[in-house]
Order: C-alpha cells, then sequence, then structure tokens
C-alpha cells in the first residue's frame, strides 16, 4: 500500500441479483486530503459508500484502510480481502465515518444527545466498570461529554445543545450529522450529499466547514456531492462514476474538461455517437 493514501479500493465490484451496482472500481484517498466522488444519478457512489462503511459486503475486490501509527493495513469487506472489517460497527472502530444522503438523526433526542449515542464504542468498553460504579466508567462518561461539546463548538451548535434534534433547521441538522460523525474520532469522514438542500450561504459555510476539519483536525474528507461549484473549490482529486465504473480521475481542472465527463453529465448527440 502506498505511504501517501489512507484508502486503497481496488477492483470493487458489487452486484445485487443480476444488476451491477459497481464494477471493477478502483481509486485512492491520499492522506489529509479531501477527495470527491461524482457522477449523474444512479451512478453507484452510494453504493461505494456503503462498501467503505460496512452496510454492503463488496462480491469482489479490496478496500485498504491504512494502520493508524504504522500498524498492518486493515482490510475492510470483499472476498478478496483477508479478515472482513463487518459492519458499520467495526467500519468505525477501525476509523471511518459517515453522514447520510437523507438525514438520519434521532429527532426526538436533544442535540448533546445525538453526540453522546454516536460514542456507544467508548461507552460500551466500560459497561463493567459502570455496573460495578469505577471511576473510570464515570470519567469514560465526562470525556463524552467533553467531546460532545468541543464538537458543538466546532460546528457553531452548542447554543442548541438542549433543543430536539428535530427542531433544528435544515441547515444545522445537515451540520449536526457532520458533529455527530466526528464525535467517533474518525480518520476518514465520508460526506454523503452534504450541501443536499441548502441554500447558497450556507453551502458556502459548508465549504469553509469542511476545509477546517481537514486543515485544523487532521482528518480526510471524501464527499459525494453534486454541487459542482462546492466539489471544484474544495477537491483535489475528483473520481468520476458512471453506470458503476469510474470514467475519469484526477484534479479538478482534468475532470472539468475530461471529453467523458462531458458526455456523462451532458450527453452526446446521435451525430457524434455515430462519428466516434
Amino acid at each position: 500500500m502506498d505511504p501517501r493514501n489512507l484508502l486503497e479500493v481496488r477492483n470493487l465490484t458489487m452486484r445485487f441479483g443480476g444488476i451491477v451496482a459497481n464494477n471493477d472500481v478502483s481509486f485512492d484517498v491520499a492522506q489529509g486530503s479531501i477527495t470527491a466522488l461524482i457522477g449523474p444519478n444512479g451512478a453507484g457512489k452510494t453504493t461505494v459508500f456503503n462498501c467503505l462503511t460496512g452496510f454492503y459486503r463488496a462480491s469482489e475486490g479490496t478496500i485498504h484502510l491504512a494502520g493508524d501509527q504504522g500498524c498492518a493495513p486493515l482490510e475492510v469487506g470483499g472476498l478478496l480481502s483477508k479478515p472482513l472489517i463487518g459492519g458499520s460497527y467495526l467500519v468505525a472502530r477501525a476509523g471511518i465515518a459517515r453522514t447520510f444522503q437523507n438525514i438520519r438523526l434521532f429527532r426526538e433526542m436533544s442535540v448533546v444527545e445525538n453526540l453522546l449515542v454516536a460514542q456507544h464504542n467508548h461507552l460500551d468498553r466500560n459497561l463493567l466498570s459502570g455496573a460495578l460504579g469505577l471511576r473510570r466508567y464515570r470519567q469514560a462518561e465526562r470525556d463524552g461529554i467533553e467531546r460532545a461539546f468541543h464538537w458543538l463548538r466546532v460546528m457553531d451548535l452548542e447554543e442548541d445543545a438542549n433543543r430536539l434534534a428535530g427542531e433544528l433547521p435544515y441547515g444545522r441538522q445537515r451540520r449536526l450529522e457532520i458533529a455527530r460523525a466526528m464525535c467517533t474520532g474518525p480518520r476518514l469522514v465520508c460526506l454523503d450529499e452534504p450541501a443536499a438542500g441548502l441554500n447558497p450561504r450556507e453551502k458556502a459555510d459548508l465549504a469553509e466547514r469542511i476545509q477546517h476539519l481537514r486543515n485544523e483536525h487532521r482528518v480526510t474528507v471524501l464527499l459525494i456531492e453534486h454541487d459542482m461549484s462546492l466539489v471544484m473549490g474544495i477537491s483535489e482529486h475528483i473520481v468520476v462514476l458512471d453506470h458503476g465504473e469510474v470514467i475519469a480521475a484526477g484534479d479538478p481542472q482534468e475532470v472539468k474538461n475530461s471529453p467523458a465527463v462531458i458526455t456523462a453529465y451532458l450527453g452526446a448527440d446521435d451525430d457524434e455517437e455515430g462519428a466516434a
């Protein structure tokens, strides 16, 4: 595995019966980068995310996540991988977190409770201590609350800590989802259409916050997004999918000028296709 990369996806194929959602998908995510996965609707982007984050087990291929602090690479999913780190619970422990295209907050819980629930891994390790009333469990609880309020401050949501999550305006719910993901302490955060439904001002604010996460909190970002101005403005590397296959990859300028990408987004008329 290239030491410059945090994530390497190789020959990823995902089949649902006779339907091939992803076909031989390969790409890299460099350490400390903002990488975008783009493509028309139905291109297979969210299926890739679901394979990366343990919701699906790929039919073929490998997903390599570099080990922390020089450990051997972890193998995530895929029939060709050696041990499967399956399920979102274990993927989160490996250092991957995600948000969803359709917001999945606990609407009847408070904002801070949503962030505490996300940290169940930390408390689960101390259940026996909690049952016995030991100090280390109480310390784990205090640490969890401190971590939650840290991310509320980072995402400018501290004043909403005791409001029900479902009462927040839509844009603040989007920020809360990112804060919840960051509470797990990820090395890689996967953002699935984080700008969906936001107005231009909120999108500009989101772009700044994503860059802040990378620059100040040293997290690597992989995002799916349809807003091309946001993608081109913050991404160093872009991978383009169409009909489940990678059709282009490179920096924003290379991708913007790729004939395959232009055709995928804008289509080609019959005369051009015949000439090809």
